[in-house]
């Protein structure tokens, strides 16, 4: 009796779907780098500088909300360092971080120095 997903002779061997995924990855690799190399650079690029910018803000957000010792100076200093390097990674996006962070920071400046 066959186990379920099992499909017989396309069985996989353990730690083959890994390989798989490799093969296939690379192979897009290969198609990207023949045709729309800087395409496919910008887009793993844009990806990596995302995931780098929402993990920067997370951190300051942090910070900003646990640390005792943080002065309002300092925080403001933070926010603005960020908004700094998020236009950094993603030049010309002023408008996405107003819309996205400055509102976030606002509302977190307000409740941490209780500010009106």
């Amino acid at each position: 009796m066959k186990a379920a997903g099992n499909c017989g002779k396309h069985r996989l061997k353990p730690g083959m779907a890994g390989k798989a995924r490799q093969r296939q990855v690379k192979g897009v690799r290969m198609e990207q780098q023949n045709g729309d190399t800087i395409q496919a650079r910008e887009g793993l690029d844009e990806g990596q500088r995302l995931r780098r910018l929402q993990l920067m803000m997370s951190l300051v957000m942090q910070v900003i909300a646990q640390d005792p010792k943080l002065t309002l100076d300092e925080a403001s200093q933070m926010v603005a360092d960020s908004r700094r390097a998020a236009l950094a990674l993603f030049p010309g996006k002023e408008l996405a971080y107003d819309l996205l962070y400055r509102p976030r920071f606002q509302r977190l400046m307000r409740e941490r120095y209780r500010l009106q």
